[in-house]
């Protein structure tokens, strides 16, 4: 049996649903898992329909394998290299160091997230698994303002993806419950993650 010094909390939920600023408010040390993203030049990125470029919201743009490996080097040894991830140029800009600093517990959080969270709880890696939820319109409104701020990309690819998301939220909810998450809005979801108790050495 192998103990493990800490364990994550995957934190899911629709693009633009507030994930980033409820991790930060945790005061839990954060992995992004946007940092795993395919690069633009990767085979194995999935298209849109009629081959209109990639489709960025399908899990297949992103490394599954990869991000599992860093959580679990995470829990495992405290510390993990992680990709930096630049969306503007759809690939990764270079690398980082996450450190723990001996946390029992830390956040990693992403639109991808829900995808690994069987894996991760298989692994025993998983403390909890939360879904963001909201409304919709809101949800379109900040994310849109947040990608053009932050120049993730042209305003009418941003705007087009938009009114496809909005559309979809609902839909991506439930998947993301489907695969293992608890959905939360913002306030249940911080007190769900601040009344945790501190992680314990576990088996996978």
């Amino acid at each position: 049996m192998s103990s493990l010094p800490a364990r994550v909390i995957l934190l899911a939920g629709p693009s633009g649903s507030g994930k980033s600023s409820l991790a930060t408010r945790t005061g839990l040390p954060v992995l992004a898992l946007d940092d795993f993203y395919k690069d633009g030049d990767d085979p194995s990125l999935p298209v849109l329909p009629g081959g209109a470029g990639t489709d960025w919201d399908a899990p297949q743009s992103w490394n599954a394998d990869a991000a599992v490996a860093a959580i679990a080097a995470l829990c495992a040894e405290g510390a993990a290299d992680t990709p930096v991830y630049d969306i503007s140029a759809s690939a990764a800009s270079g690398c980082a160091r996450l450190d723990l600093g001996g946390a029992p517990l830390f956040v990693a959080e992403g639109i991808f997230a829900a995808e690994i969270v069987v894996r991760c709880r298989e692994l025993g890696l998983v403390a909890d698994a939360v879904c963001l939820r909201g409304r919709p319109s809101t949800t379109a409104r900040r994310r849109f303002l947040r990608d053009l701020r932050e120049g993730r990309k042209a305003a009418p690819f941003l705007l087009r993806r938009g009114w496809h998301l909005m559309r979809a939220e609902r839909a991506i909810v439930a998947r993301q419950v489907a695969l293992g998450c608890a959905p939360c809005d913002a306030p249940t979801a911080l007190s769900r993650i601040l009344t945790l108790p501190l992680a314990t050495p576990v088996a996978p």
